[in-house]
């Protein structure tokens, strides 16, 4: 056939390359798609809680059981599915409809081959357990894959022009579909493929769902469309991923392997209670901020504006919370888990003053990002997780309270060097970070002084009624702080109206 009496797809779908006309809006596009995805993560957290309240009661711990034997194995597999390519089609400046085509056939080939090797370990997953359904389940989970492979570059599409709107719609109602699937299954008794079918679904309805909202289709791939840079970034991407995947999850293997399933319970379960909050606030802000970012890549000034808002907006968030957590982690600990729980009372302390500081001395990785500077972001993981790792060994001897005070120094260490390292060659500084941080830290420590001290000199015997109290007063106090320092108010009146600019039409 002809070329020319082909369909010029690259015209029709033009508007998902272009980006600069994201530039006139980019503060309200941000503030309004951090509301959109904040309220979808909390539609998705109420749909998942609910999907366990009602399968815990039709399913067995056997059928959880087996679905997670796969899982340990999928989830791995699972950082390499679009080897760093939906982020690279994010923050590149400019892309055509070739790139994206060739980049599309790249992770159909990449799905195909992880399917295969799912595919090919199954019979050594139910050997390995001794479990001969494994099978099956791991033959099923592994067709997840392929629909996987289908979307990655359309979502990307859709974050890089911020429709951040019809993404949480997809997943809600990716979710919701794959919840009412699994609770109809296991209510006729098919046991642990409710869980199974419960993937299948979710992966087969956000396939549809993408397709259906980023009208982009691709055509066939060719040669010399310039992609290898986008493949060079997806691969250092990709390797980040793998060696913090492990730096992240070591603390937990050496608990478990030298101190036992005791130690590593009251960790595990201080560390995930923990996480909850600082993931509701960090992964909304960055699944935002680096589409954002990477659009102001060639003008400096408004790249380092935004950084400087982005770091303030989390740290005047994220650190009252801690500080909040580190006074009341008892009560906390006591309301969520239970008394039993009370031993992992002092490591949730320890590891709220290290998040104190890491959702925002972690930052460097968004500059390195959005700037396209994939070598330095590996390098810097590497030594990052080397420190991690190191310090995970140094406080091992004094088991999950040893860690976690050695993981929180560690981070209190590491924040000057990074910032040193990740901003040389970019817009911003250690001046711009610390003055980013310089109001939300004076003010939260000044709530938390406060707080202890009443909690000490007024009350008495302090029960769960605390933390009511505890809040509302580090809450007021902590704008108070604010109030009181030079430009505070102003900073005040600036978060005020980024909470109108959400009501705002989009």
């Amino acid at each position: 056939m002809n070329d020319s009496n082909m369909p010029d797809l690259s015209k029709k779908t033009s508007n998902y390359f272009d980006t600069e006309h994201l530039k006139a809006d980019l503060k309200g596009l941000s503030v309004r798609g951090g509301a959109v995805t904040m309220a979808a993560q909390g539609i998705k957290f109420f749909l998942r809680m609910g999907s366990i309240v009602v399968l815990a009661r039709l399913l067995t711990p056997e059928d959880y059981g087996l679905v997670a034997m796969v899982a340990v194995v999928a989830n791995f597999v699972m950082m390499f599915k679009d080897m760093g390519l939906s982020m690279a089609t994010v923050q590149k400046a400019d892309i055509d409809h070739a790139q994206i085509s060739t980049l599309f056939w790249i992770n159909i080939a990449i799905s195909l081959i992880i399917m295969a090797i799912m595919a090919a370990l199954a019979p050594v997953v139910a050997w390995f357990y001794g479990k001969s359904e494994l099978v099956l389940v791991t033959l099923a989970l592994a067709g997840t894959f392929i629909f996987g492979g289908l979307t990655i570059q359309h979502q990307a599409l859709l974050r890089r022009q911020m429709y951040f709107g019809k993404l949480a719609v997809i997943e809600i109602v990716a979710m919701f579909n794959s919840v009412i699937a699994a609770i109809i299954l296991a209510w006729y008794g098919a046991g642990y493929w409710a869980l199974v079918i419960m993937q299948l679904v979710a992966a087969i309805s956000i396939a549809v769902g993408v397709w259906f909202a980023c009208d982009w289709r691709p055509s066939l791939p060719k040669r010399g469309t310039g992609v290898r840079p986008m493949l060079a970034f997806g691969r250092d991407f990709t390797g980040f991923n793998f060696i913090n995947y492990f730096a992240r999850n070591l603390d937990k293997i050496l608990l478990g392997k030298f101190f036992g399933t005791f130690s590593l319970g009251l960790y595990s379960r201080a560390y995930n209670i923990l996480m909850l909050p600082i993931s509701q606030i960090r992964t909304p802000m960055m699944s935002i901020a680096i589409p954002a970012m990477s659009r102001l890549q060639n003008d400096p000034e408004q790249f380092k504006r935004y950084y400087l808002k982005l770091v303030s907006i989390i740290a005047f968030i994220s650190m009252p919370l801690m500080v909040f957590l580190v006074v009341c982690s008892k009560e906390v600990i006591c309301v969520v888990l239970g008394e039993k729980w009370l031993g992992a009372v002092p490591i949730f302390r320890i590891l709220a003053i290290a998040a104190f500081i890491q959702p925002v001395a972690t930052l460097w990785g968004t500059v390195l990002i959005s700037l396209g500077q994939s070598r330095r972001f590996l390098k810097w993981g590497i030594l990052h997780a080397i420190i991690m790792v190191s310090s995970f060994v140094i406080g091992l001897p004094w088991g999950p309270i040893g860690i976690a005070m050695s993981y929180a120094l560690a981070n209190y260490i590491l924040v000057l060097p990074s910032c040193w390292y990740c901003f040389r060659f970019t817009p911003v500084s250690l001046r711009i970070f610390m003055l980013a941080i310089i109001k939300p830290v004076g003010a939260s420590i000044f709530a938390g002084t406060i707080v202890v001290c009443l909690r000490f000199c007024v009350f008495g015997q302090i029960g769960l009624w605390w933390i009511g109290i505890c809040f509302v007063s580090i809450l007021l106090t902590y704008l108070l702080g604010w109030s009181l320092m030079p430009g505070g108010k102003k900073s005040l009146s600036e978060y005020a109206a980024y909470a109108f600019l959400l009501v705002k039409k989009q």
